[in-house]
C-alpha cells in the first residue's frame, strides 16, 4: 500500500528536488565566481536546506543527537556508515557550521546539476575507486585543508550505500590518510539510521514517512590514540548503534 500511495508523492518530489538543484546551479556559480569561498558556501548551506524541505513531502523528519558534543574551532574528521543519498543533504545541512567536505567518487563529479559543481569547487575531493593510489595525494590535500583551516572532511569508510541498513566492513585506508596528516583533528563517528528506508523501492517511488536518525559519538582525538585504536573505537560507535 505504501509503494502505491508513494508514486503520485514522489512524483511531486522529484520535480521540487530537481528544481531546488537547476535553480541553485547558477546561483552557486555567481556566488562563487564573484563573492568567493563563503558566498558558495552559504549557497551550499541554503540548497540543502530547501532539499531537506523537499523531503518533507515525503514525511521524511531528521533527528541529531548529541550536536553540541562535537568540538569546536578545531580540525574534524567525521565518519559515518552510508545508506543512501540523503545522508548527505543531512550532514550539510545540520552539520553546516563544520564546513563539511567530502570524500567521494568521481562519478559524480559531472552531470548532476548543484551537486557536481559543488563537489568540484566546494573543497571536498573526487576518487577513483579502482585506481587507490590516485586517491592517496587527493585525500593527504584535503587533510592538509581540514588541517589548516579548521574545517571538517567526510568519510563514508563502507566504501558504498548499503542498500538493507545493514553496515559493511569500514575500510581503513582514506581514514588513516586522514588521520597521519591531520594531527590536530578529532574523529567524530556518527550512525545513520534509516535513510535506506528512503529508496527501500530503489530510485522511485520513495519510501514514506522515514524518521532519519543521526546520532553523534564522543569525539576521538587523533593525537591521544593510536590509528589502530582510533578505527576500533569508531567502527564500533558507529555500528553498535545501528538499527535494522
Amino acid at each position: 500500500m505504501e509503494k502505491l500511495i508513494s508514486y503520485p508523492i514522489s512524483v511531486v518530489f522529484y520535480l521540487c528536488f530537481g528544481l531546488c538543484l537547476v535553480v541553485f546551479h547558477p546561483i552557486q556559480w555567481v556566488c562563487f565566481n564573484i563573492f568567493g569561498y563563503q558566498a558558495h558556501k552559504k549557497s551550499v548551506d541554503y540548497l540543502n536546506f530547501c532539499l531537506t524541505l523537499c523531503t518533507r513531502i515525503l514525511g521524511t523528519t531528521y533527528t541529531f543527537e548529541n550536536r553540541d558534543t562535537i568540538p569546536k574551532n578545531v580540525p574534524i574528521i567525521f565518519v559515518a556508515n552510508h545508506q543512501s543519498m540523503y545522508d548527505i543533504i543531512g550532514i550539510i545541512w545540520y552539520l553546516r557550521r563544520f564546513h563539511a567536505k567530502f570524500v567521494s567518487k568521481k562519478e559524480l563529479g559531472k552531470g548532476i546539476p548543484s551537486v557536481s559543481y559543488n563537489l568540484r569547487h566546494g573543497g571536498s575531493v573526487l576518487i577513483d575507486r579502482k585506481d587507490p593510489k590516485q586517491a592517496i595525494p587527493l585525500i593527504k590535500g584535503l587533510s592538509d585543508y581540514i588541517e589548516k583551516h579548521q574545517r571538517s572532511a567526510v568519510i563514508f569508510p563502507e566504501g558504498t550505500r548499503s542498500k538493507d541498513g545493514k553496515p559493511k566492513e569500514f575500510a581503513q585506508s582514506g581514514l588513516k590518510i586522514l588521520c597521519k596528516n591531520a594531527p590536530s583533528a578529532f574523529v567524530v563517528p556518527i550512525t545513520i539510521n534509516n535513510s535506506w528506508k528512503m529508496v527501500k523501492f530503489g530510485a522511485f517511488p520513495m519510501g514514506l514517512g522515514n524518521r532519519l536518525q543521526f546520532i553523534i559519538h564522543e569525539a576521538i582525538p587523533v593525537n591521544g590514540f593510536s590509528f589502530e585504536e582510533i578505527m576500533d573505537k569508531t567502527e564500533r560507535s558507529v555500528t553498535q548503534s545501528i538499527k535494522i
